[in-house]
């Protein structure tokens, strides 16, 4: 952070959290909510610039009618300091910065003090003081407008909830404090990450929560001390927004005010989509998309992959998430210890076997009595691994058992011909491996993308071996998500009869979807994906789809030094 400015608005955050200050600041994090939403109709009016607002301001000398500038910039060296103020009211050499807030003030109940509103019986008097962080941040405005040359006597709180100015005396004490938070943030910001709070009800309505993970992190730094905690359940379980896929050839997708627009090859409107719900947009095939729609995507960080027809990951368009420079240094320093990459091995792979076992033993019904047993002490084996040399072995060895009962869990013609050929790729020659195949592309699609918004770079892996162009670190995550997700879709969509045998063309490039096909492999994917399932270490339950950014995210935090291990998601 040397040399680099500090923003008023979230040091004044680090009286609030100091945790919060470092996402915002250090991070670049930013996640909007319903409340930054209502601030910013609360701002609308008074964050239009002022026309020639620095000349207003230098001319202002009539006190009775102060100049009012909007917007105005400031900014100090010396303090390694810089702000937006809202407003400010400007009279030749005075200045009165003004604050717009969307909520209400803090209130305090005294039976002593005078203050603003009294009751109807006079025995108890509420009084409405500003909140800390917004008293620091007019403090620190308020310094920055002194060094800039102007006197500030008072600053101004508006809180639009309540229609009410609150004038704050901007005296020495309270400059004192605001440049000990400024002293405590600048040290903050030259640090590591700061722990999260503990059990903080301030935690619930954060709209960072799902980045700083305060009750998982706590949790587990308190598991082998106690285990009388447990995590809130404080995330949204999913995410209500579209994921569109668009595998009809010719088709082009536009923008038309705030809708995506799909037109056919004759340029008549197939489907219109309120851009405000989309989450992700997937492309198979040679699908046409505008600069226009490509901006506004990336405008709103909606990701977008592109795959060819047959299901394979070409590349991301990726909005540029803020990625801190900490943690990718974290992950290449961390990654290149061998130890590490074992005990990451060890969590991936065990989780994987532990997922295979547990399909084997829900869908098949002939299923021989050694076999759980065998993966069972794989199992263990991956656990007291010395190498990730032999915890790749003795995955080898579980997929091979797991594969060669696979075609038990399916019914039908397909399921010998299963067998027959085995699990095969590129190309894949028979129906279910055609679904495997396209499943697994599309998890890795997902997984680079939970990657990103964790602020992961998805080429630099610990148990996949990392080569150019390969997303190695997206390989790594989804080993423990391919059988409960890809593998079950898989077998749900051939033994219900939503895919099968008219769902596919064989050529001598191998078996690809037909439209049909895929459209409805997306159906099916889709409700999987919603699917919400038990994490099981915090015992609150997840959408899959929120379970890989989550375990993206404690990935960051195991990396980083906040959690000793790593958990991730089994089921029974």
């Amino acid at each position: 952070m040397e040399g680099e400015l500090l923003s008023v608005r979230n040091v004044a955050e680090y009286a609030y959290c100091p945790r919060l200050f470092y996402l915002m600041q250090v991070e670049g994090i930013f996640v909007p909510s319903s409340d930054t939403v209502k601030g910013v109709l609360v701002h609308r009016r008074v964050d239009k610039p002022s026309a020639r607002g620095k000349e207003k301001a230098e001319n202002g000398a009539d006190p009775e009618h102060p100049k009012i500038v909007r917007k105005l910039s400031l900014t100090s060296e010396s303090l390694g300091l810089s702000a937006m103020l809202d407003l400010a009211e400007v009279s030749g050499k005075n200045a009165v910065p003004i604050e717009f807030r969307k909520g209400r003030p803090l209130r305090n109940v005294n039976n002593s003090t005078c203050t603003e509103h009294s009751s109807s019986n006079g025995y108890e008097r509420e009084q409405k003081k500003a909140w800390p962080t917004d008293r620091i941040q007019v403090g620190l405005q308020s310094i920055l407008l002194e060094e800039s040359g102007y006197i500030v006597k008072e600053a101004i709180i508006y809180y639009a909830e309540e229609n009410l100015r609150l004038r704050i005396s901007v005296d020495d004490s309270l400059k004192q404090e605001a440049l000990q938070i400024l002293e405590h943030a600048k040290s903050c910001a030259e640090g590591p990450r700061p722990l999260p709070l503990i059990n903080d009800p301030r935690c619930i309505k954060c709209s960072l929560q799902p980045v700083c993970l305060p009750d998982e992190v706590n949790f587990q730094l308190a598991m082998r001390k106690s285990d009388s905690i447990s995590p809130r359940r404080i995330w949204p379980p999913r995410d209500d927004g579209i994921h569109v896929v668009t595998q009809q050839d010719g088709v082009k997708i536009g923008i038309r005010g705030l809708e995506l627009l799909v037109t056919d090859r004759d340029g008549n409107k197939v489907k219109s989509i309120p851009i405000a719900n989309i989450e992700s947009l997937t492309l198979l095939g040679k699908i046409q998309l505008t600069t226009q729609a490509i901006w506004s995507l990336v405008d709103r960080n909606i990701p977008i992959a592109l795959l060819s027809s047959a299901g394979r990951l070409i590349t991301v368009i990726d909005p540029m998430y803020p990625v801190s420079a900490d943690i990718r240094r974290m992950q290449v320093r961390i990654l290149d210890e061998p130890t590490k990459c074992l005990e990451l091995a060890r969590s991936l792979v065990s989780a994987k076997i532990a997922n295979q076992r547990t399909v084997l033993m829900r869908n098949c019904k002939a299923l021989p009595r050694e076999v759980p047993t065998i993966l069972a002490s794989e199992i263990k084996r991956v656990r007291e691994s010395d190498t990730v040399e032999e915890v790749r072995g003795h995955e080898g060895k579980a997929a091979s058992i797991y594969f060669r009962h696979f075609h038990s869990m399916l019914k039908g013609a397909l399921a010998e011909e299963f067998r027959k050929n085995g699990r095969k790729r590129r190309p894949p020659p028979d129906p279910v491996n055609s679904c495997l195949s396209m499943a697994y592309s599309m998890l890795m699609n997902e997984s680079i993308s939970a990657l990103r918004i964790a602020g992961l770079e998805p080429t630099i892996g610990g148990y996949h071996v990392t080569r150019p162009g390969r997303p190695a670190l997206a390989l790594d995550i989804i080993e423990p998500f391919r059988p409960l997700i890809a593998d079950s879709l898989t077998i749900t969509c051939f033994n219900r009869g939503e895919l099968t045998e008219g769902h596919f063309l064989r050529t001598s490039e191998g078996c690809n979807f037909t439209s049909a096909g895929r459209k409805n492999f997306f159906e099916a994917y889709h409700r999987r994906m919603n699917t919400e399932v038990t994490h099981p270490v915090f015992k609150y339950r997840l959408s899959y789809r929120r379970m890989l950014i989550l375990h993206a995210r404690m990935l960051v935090a195991w990396l980083i030094g906040e959690i000793p291990d790593l958990s991730f998601l089994t089921t029974r």
